[in-house]
């Protein structure tokens, strides 16, 4: 069974390359995910169809390169915290973090801290230029 550092690892390298269909074998059927900096209001994601629905919407044309990812072990077993910077389409770079809840091998919850404006932005304005 994956560890929930193996976990968070496959999420991250899944969402670089694109693979969201690969990244939702990850979590768990009655998953939470909560995305407190989503503008204009924080998001709540409850389940898995809901989680395909959300990363249904992510823009075709983003390339995300993830750099200085660091995972931190909780003194819980099934948590750990990930740390990284993302590049968006060649530009900038963001920090991230991920607060992530394992339970055999699936997440079962995730608050994910990202500058979500930000990355849209940079990803339509790379399309406006393409």
């Amino acid at each position: 069974m994956r560890t929930p550092t193996e976990v968070f690892r496959e999420q991250l390298t899944g969402i670089t390359e694109g693979r969201f269909a690969d990244v939702l074998d990850l979590y768990a059927e009655d998953v939470v995910v909560e995305q407190p900096f989503m503008l204009p209001e924080p998001l709540r994601i409850a389940g898995k169809d809901a989680l395909r629905a959300h990363f249904a919407g992510a823009p075709a044309d983003i390339n995300l390169v993830a750099t200085n990812v660091v995972v931190r072990q909780t003194d819980d077993p099934e948590v750990v915290v990930g740390e990284w910077d993302y590049t968006v389409n060649g530009r900038g770079s963001l920090a991230n973090v991920i607060i992530m809840r394992v339970r055999d091998g699936l997440i079962v919850a995730s608050r994910d801290y990202h500058n979500h404006a930000a990355i849209g932005s940079w990803a339509r304005a790379a399309a406006d230029a393409g």
